[in-house]
C-alpha cells in the first residue's frame, strides 16, 4: 500500500467522514479476530493514520478498502498472538467489552462476540477465523472475503464451512439471555455463600472454571473441571475472596456479567456460559490489563 501526500482540508474532512462511518465495524472486525479490545483499538488507530496518508483518489470503495486493511493487520497480529499465548501464565480468556455502553459492537450480528464462541475461535487458524468473522458476523460475500484474505473463492467457502462446523459441533446450544442472567445471579449468591449444594445444582457435570490472572494477580493457573471439584474449589476460598466485594451487573460481549469491585475499583469481570445441562463454563477475567474496557460499577 503506497502512501502519497494527502489532499487539502476538504479532502481530509471527507476522509474523516468515511472513516467515522465504518469505525464501529473496523473495531468489531479486529476485536472478533483478536479477542482483545486494547489491540483492536490500537489497530483502528493505525488504520486511521494509514488512511490519512494514503492516495485516497485511487480508492473506489472506502468502506471495503478500510475493512480489508483492518482485517489484514489483524491477521498479522493474530499470527504473533498465537505464539505469545503459548507462554501466557495460566488460562487465556478474551478481553471483555461493554456492549451496554457500546451497542454498535453487536449491532449488526452477534456471531463471534460471545465468550464461548471467541474461545472456540482461538482453535482456528488466523485465516479461518478471519473468513468466519467476515462471513458470519458481517455477512460479507465470499468473493470479497477472498480478496481480503488473498485466496480463491472455493477455498474461502471451505474455510468458512470448516469453521462453522467447528463452532456448531463444539458448542452446546446456549440458554436464552434472561436465563443466563438468572444463572449468573444465582451463581454469585451461591459462590459468595460457599453453598456447595446450590453450586452443584447450577452446574453441568463437566463444568469448567477458568481464571485469567495473566500472572499479574493471584488466580488459578489451571482450569478446574467437574461439578463437584469446581464447587469445592469455590467454597474453599469463599470466606477470603468475597470479603468487601461489591457486585454490579453489566452487559459484556452481549451477555450478563458481574463486575466485582473493592473500594470502587473493578478487579474482576465474572460471567458464565450455560446450556440446558446447566452452567458449562465459569469465566473469571482478573488480569488488570484486560478489564479496562468495562465500565465502573453502576
Amino acid at each position: 500500500m503506497a502512501d502519497t501526500e494527502s489532499g487539502g482540508p476538504e479532502d481530509l474532512e471527507q476522509a474523516a467522514m468515511d472513516f467515522a462511518g465504518v469505525r464501529p465495524r473496523l473495531f468489531g472486525i479486529a476485536y472478533r479476530m483478536l479477542g482483545s479490545a486494547t489491540e483492536a483499538e490500537d489497530l483502528v488507530q493505525d488504520v486511521w493514520l494509514r488512511w490519512q496518508n494514503y492516495d485516497r483518489a485511487t480508492v473506489d470503495n472506502p468502506p471495503a478498502f478500510l475493512a480489508t486493511m483492518i482485517t489484514r493487520l489483524s491477521l498479522n497480529v493474530a499470527r504473533s498472538a498465537r505464539a505469545r499465548r503459548e507462554t501466557y501464565v495460566g488460562p487465556w480468556l478474551p478481553e471483555p467489552v461493554d456492549t451496554g455502553a457500546d451497542p454498535h459492537l453487536g449491532a449488526e450480528r452477534g456471531e463471534a462476540l460471545e465468550f464461548a464462541v471467541l474461545l472456540l475461535l482461538e482453535r482456528l487458524t488466523p485465516t479461518e477465523r478471519a473468513a468466519y468473522v467476515l462471513r458470519e458476523a458481517f455477512d460479507y460475500p465470499y468473493r470479497q472475503i477472498a480478496d481480503v484474505v488473498q485466496l480463491n473463492e472455493p477455498a474461502v467457502r471451505q474455510l468458512v464451512s470448516r469453521a462453522r462446523k467447528h463452532v456448531l459441533v463444539e458448542r452446546r446450544t446456549p440458554v436464552a439471555k434472561a436465563e443466563q442472567r438468572r444463572l449468573l445471579t444465582a451463581f454469585v449468591a451461591a459462590a459468595r455463600a460457599g453453598d456447595l449444594t446450590a453450586l452443584e445444582e447450577l452446574f453441568a457435570l463437566d463444568v469448567t472454571s477458568y481464571s485469567d490472572g495473566g500472572g499479574a494477580v493471584r488466580a488459578s493457573r489451571f482450569p478446574v473441571v467437574g461439578a463437584s471439584r469446581v464447587a469445592k474449589y469455590l467454597r474453599a476460598f469463599a470466606t477470603r475472596f468475597w470479603v468487601g466485594v461489591d457486585v454490579a451487573y453489566a452487559s459484556t460481549n452481549g451477555q450478563s456479567a458481574a463486575l466485582l469491585s473493592r473500594d470502587g475499583e473493578v478487579f474482576a469481570v465474572l460471567t458464565v456460559n450455560a446450556s440446558e445441562q446447566g452452567i458449562d463454563q465459569v469465566l473469571w477475567m482478573m488480569n488488570p490489563a484486560k478489564i479496562t474496557a468495562v465500565s465502573a460499577p453502576r
